[in-house]
């Protein structure tokens, strides 16, 4: 990429503008169009606009026929009220992007500009800028939009900023890059009695207290041992706040996390069994619903060597991560489908961790997430 200080100061400015005005999953309709607005900027071949809702596609082709590569970015924020007072801080209460999108965003349209400027020899270079990552709805939701069955990559790719790591470090892993993750509600209902005749009712207590410690002895949370399997409490509801009635119903919510997707699938089975045999235990109805399901990513070895190939070419450390993250991306629908990787940007030892409220995306990071998805572009566009 030209590293020209005006190029930069332009994408750091719409960073800054993408964070003072966030928008939760399925909601991203300025985002969307302050993007659209950037790329009309950057003329593409063809703009595809509303995919998967409020999506965008942004296609470059090269100047004769070649592989196709996919680059992905989210464009939605999170539902956490931002803490930070510089000036750029979120405008909308209760809403900002706590886990970098913003960054990512204006990497992508770093990549825009530079293809834009330096058309491609060869092949297509695909910008997809995705809704509602976050609640995990967004890749599906592109997925089953028929503007995208007429795209067909070689290669897909993503990134994410890692707070933890040394600033433009490349966090790399063959294999599970992150976690499958998928979330279980169990709805639970008997019947309610007065307080103090609660023999009369079905009070669904202990048995969510059963279903806890069943669910806490499937936990194995050492991801470097097979069947790793994480099992986290979020929700729980008992009854109302009416302190003469034994409550008749309940739930309660979980997340639960897997190194795979095959097991997960069987971790899923044994969840619901054991719910479905706890409450006929105690005589309840039961329902089960999962939600905010993500695929893990399941990284191709030749799409990694692509991305430590090109970190070395521009003296960027790689580091092997041993272990996968434990938290969901669903960027692992696409390496599902289509070979693939996501890796880590180092964005710092010292900055705070994502989702929280003091987080912020360190611009620092912004050229060096632009220069390797252009040279992964055009290692893989020129490839003969």
């Amino acid at each position: 990429m030209e590293k020209s200080k005006q190029c930069i100061d332009t994408l750091v400015q719409l960073r800054k503008e993408l964070h003072k005005h966030p928008e939760v999953s399925g909601k991203e309709i300025q985002t969307a169009q302050r993007i659209i607005s950037f790329l009309e900027k950057h003329t593409p071949d063809e703009l595809i606009t509303g995919i998967g809702t409020t999506g965008v596609v942004a296609i470059y082709n090269g100047k004769k026929a070649g592989k196709t590569v996919l680059f992905r970015c989210e464009l939605d924020a999170l539902p956490i009220e931002e803490t930070n007072t510089f000036e750029h801080r979120s405008i909308s209460n209760g809403v900002s992007h706590k886990c970098g999108h913003d960054g990512h965003m204006a990497i992508l349209c770093g990549l825009a500009a530079e293809l834009h400027a330096n058309k491609l020899e060869s092949g297509t270079v695909l910008l997809l800028f995705q809704p509602a990552e976050e609640d995990g709805s967004g890749a599906q939701k592109v997925f089953s939009d028929a503007q995208f069955s007429t795209l067909h990559p070689d290669y897909v790719f993503a990134l994410h900023n890692l707070p933890g790591f040394p600033m433009h470090q490349i966090v790399v892993k063959n294999e599970t890059f992150t976690c499958a993750v998928n979330s279980i509600i169990i709805k639970l209902k008997g019947k309610t009695a007065h307080a103090g005749e609660p023999e009369k009712g079905i009070n669904p207590t202990l048995a969510i207290a059963a279903i806890i410690n069943q669910f806490n002895a499937t936990i194995q949370s050492d991801n470097t041992k097979e069947n790793f399997c994480l099992i986290t409490p979020i929700y729980t509801k008992i009854g109302k706040k009416a302190y003469g009635v034994s409550a008749g119903a309940g739930e309660i919510h979980f997340t639960v996390r897997s190194d795979s997707n095959l097991q997960m699938k069987k971790i899923e089975v044994a969840l619901e069994n054991t719910a479905q045999s706890i409450a006929k235990a105690y005589q309840l109805q039961c329902k089960i619903q999962w939600t905010q399901s993500f695929q893990a990513n399941e990284n191709d070895k030749t799409a990694v060597a692509f991305i430590k190939k090109v970190a070395k070419m521009n003296g960027f450390e790689a580091f092997e991560k041993e272990k996968p993250f434990t938290w969901g991306e669903d960027f692992g629908l696409f390496t599902q489908h289509y070979p693939g990787a996501m890796f880590g940007l180092g964005s710092g030892i010292n900055t705070a961790a994502l989702h929280n409220p003091d987080y912020d995306f360190p611009d620092e990071i912004i050229a060096t997430g632009v220069a390797i998805f252009h040279q992964i572009s055009k290692q893989i566009t020129n490839a003969h």
